[in-house]
């Protein structure tokens, strides 16, 4: 057992020009902005993206870093589509491979259990089949004769996630109302890195929440960094709510001007832009 703890810029570090990176949450909840603000830091691109997207997707396309894109939506919740992906995509800046949301879990848990795929109803009779002009159907080899969609394994070269605490050897809790399938895209990858709100002892993460709350096992964590406020503007319940005014603020300003205010700079920087931001307007 050894300290897995490092910087975000450092777990960037190890990543690489033409990966493909999962990227955990849930449309703009629980993103690991952190991780994602090194990513755009850092000179990576040509990457292929796995995720339930959000904020996360919307600036790395704007950005110009997204080779391809596998997804089912792309969405910040409370404004439905997100508007920087929105634009790199009608200016076809990427591939995208669009599936259905229960195609892109069993496509993780294929490659979480290290399968070349699994059978799965949703995706049948819809254009999903036609859009996705790669993707196969199966017939059970029982009695039942059922037809499926064979859903590929969604291997990822590194996944990025955030929870609520964890621990220096990389057990990670989450404390909210939804895992949102942040265990499967760390066992669905070579390597996993695991920001969080705040880094406590062992012991502690199960003192105040049930056992069945430690979502992330340290076997399958390469890296844990403390990323107070890491999810921001996502939510991370029940730390922080979703910054709501600062959401629409990221949506209706054309990119160049997002970046050059909030992006220019390390996290630090990001942090007293936003304090800097807030206090113009009162």
């Amino acid at each position: 057992m050894t300290d897995k703890t490092m910087t975000a810029d450092e777990a960037v570090s190890r990543l690489a020009c033409g990966m493909t990176v999962g990227i955990g949450g849930w449309g703009a909840r629980r993103k690991p902005m952190a991780l994602v603000r090194a990513v755009l830091r850092s000179g990576i691109d040509d990457l292929t993206v796995v995720s339930y997207g959000g904020p996360d997707v919307g600036m790395l396309a704007a950005a110009g870093r997204i080779r391809k894109l596998v997804t089912a939506f792309v969405t910040l919740d409370s404004v439905p589509l997100e508007p920087h992906y929105r634009a790199a995509r009608e200016r076809g800046d990427f591939e995208l491979a669009e599936v259905d949301e229960g195609m892109f879990m069993w496509g993780l848990r294929a490659a979480a259990d290290r399968l070349p795929f699994l059978p799965v109803r949703a995706g049948l009779g819809s254009d999903v089949m036609r859009v996705n002009p790669g993707l196969r159907t199966v017939t059970s080899p029982y009695d039942d004769g059922e037809t499926f969609v064979a859903m590929p394994a969604l291997r990822l070269d590194a996944a990025l996630v955030h929870v609520n605490r964890a621990d220096r050897l990389g057990n990670g809790q989450y404390l909210g109302p939804d895992p949102y399938f942040d265990d499967l895209f760390c066992a669905a990858a070579d390597t996993a890195y695991v920001s969080c709100e705040q880094i406590v002892d062992t012991a502690e993460l199960t003192k105040a929440a049930a056992v069945q709350s430690l979502l992330l096992k340290r076997l399958y964590v390469t890296g844990v960094v403390e990323a107070p406020g890491g999810a921001h503007f996502t939510s991370c319940a029940p730390d922080h709510g979703r910054d709501e005014d600062f959401q629409r603020l990221y949506a209706r300003t054309p990119w160049p001007e997002f970046a050059e205010r909030f992006l220019s700079g390390d996290e630090q920087a990001y942090r007293s832009a936003v304090r800097d931001w807030r206090q113009e307007r009162g």
